[in-house]
């Protein structure tokens, strides 16, 4: 079957697992990203952000996962971050886009840094198939006006779009009325974020106008259920957007790089939510998935992904699921949601080139870097 695509994700939270808490324990969003992520990124080396790269890498195509569209955050580390992550997953042997999210929450340099960082790698991968750039930022709740035009400004003539992330939490809508007297998704559409390549990570915390100015913009949206649901800052409304015609992505945020774990959380967490066990169809996730995924990795690759057809990029996942029922094309989606997951993993094929073959990861030497990462995972425990 086609490799699989995680539509948003953060390697530089891999050394976060199991992490002590050093602070009382946050009790809602804003707190999360201060106590937690914030306090952990700031911390991050180089070395560090090339070590998150590789065990995310290796946790992805053990998982079947085979591109990736990760938002990277380092901000004492920001030159050559990106350049680091790339080397990476080239070396892992993962497809990915790469951004960096620019943030005023550090000081002005720092934004600035951030927009130089985005813009040369956006300009030194252009023709690339394997690495590509987008224009990362970190969310309106965390940037200015005048960063904002600064990054409209930087991205002109570089074909790309922004990634970022809108309305996770409530906290960003109240942030972005008080700042601007507007919604987060209508802030953005005014200081002209919005577009066909510009992905929008969770939007959980939107309403009816602005799904529509979404849907009018052509603007992507990844949906991460796992990390919503783990966050708990709300469901976002992906049964509303399909029933608009936005076509949703599917993520993971970091949480997980196992695509079916995050499409089984889709399938049922919308039932829960909604309290009707019609909605998000096992067809609905598996849309999500394989085409709208698709679709979005179309726009920063040069080729089609999560398809096999013709002229496609050769990424395959072969798994050893054998079905104790028919399975035809009728009924895949329930055998992918019911049956199929992540252990079944058998091979891994990316580029034409086999990555994992037989359940040997065959391009890197797992063991030896897993060992680093957890030196280097508690020299920055130690530092925290």
């Amino acid at each position: 079957m086609p490799g699989l695509i995680c539509a948003h994700c953060h390697a530089y939270g891999a050394f976060a697992r199991g992490m002590p808490l050093k602070v009382e324990p946050p009790t809602r969003f804003v707190e999360i990203l201060e106590r937690i992520w914030w306090h952990l990124d700031k911390r991050l080396t180089l070395d560090d952000v090339y070590y998150s790269g590789l065990v995310t890498a290796i946790e992805a195509v053990r998982h079947g996962t085979t591109t990736m569209f990760d938002h990277h955050a380092s901000p004492f580390a920001i030159t050559g971050s990106l350049e680091r992550l790339a080397e990476a997953f080239r070396k892992v042997g993962v497809r990915a886009n790469i951004a960096y999210e620019v943030s005023d929450r550090d000081g002005l340099d720092r934004a600035e840094e951030g927009i130089r960082e985005n813009v040369e790698f956006i300009k030194r991968h252009r023709g690339d198939e394997f690495i590509t750039g987008s224009f990362g930022l970190h969310a309106q709740l965390t940037l200015s006006d005048e960063t904002l035009e600064k990054v409209v400004e930087a991205a002109k003539g570089l074909d790309t779009g922004f990634h970022i992330h809108v309305a996770e939490g409530v906290e960003d809508v109240f942030d972005s009325l008080t700042k601007s007297g507007r919604r987060v998704v209508e802030r953005l559409w005014g200081a002209g974020i919005l577009g066909e390549k510009t992905i929008l990570a969770h939007c959980a915390q939107t309403n009816e106008r602005e799904l529509r100015i979404l849907k009018d913009t052509k603007t992507n949206v990844v949906h991460n259920p796992e990390s919503n649901m783990n966050n708990a800052v709300g469901v976002a409304p992906v049964v509303r957007m399909m029933e608009l015609g936005i076509r949703p992505a599917l993520g993971t945020d970091g949480f997980t790089m196992d695509m079916f774990r995050e499409a089984k959380v889709a399938y049922t967490l919308h039932k829960l939510h909604m309290a009707d066990p019609r909605v998000m169809g096992a067809d609905k996730v598996l849309e999500m998935v394989y085409h709208n995924n698709s679709e979005l990795a179309s726009k920063y690759f040069p080729r089609p992904l999560g398809k096999i057809v013709p002229g496609a990029f050769a990424d395959l996942v072969v798994l050893s699921y054998r079905p104790y029922t028919p399975m035809h094309d009728g009924n895949f989606p329930w055998h992918f949601i019911f049956g199929m997951d992540a252990s079944h993993v058998t091979d891994v094929v990316v580029d034409g080139k086999f990555v994992v073959r037989n359940g040997e990861l065959l391009t890197v030497n797992e063991d030896e870097i897993f060992e680093e990462a957890k030196e280097l995972a508690k020299a920055l425990w130690d530092r925290l």
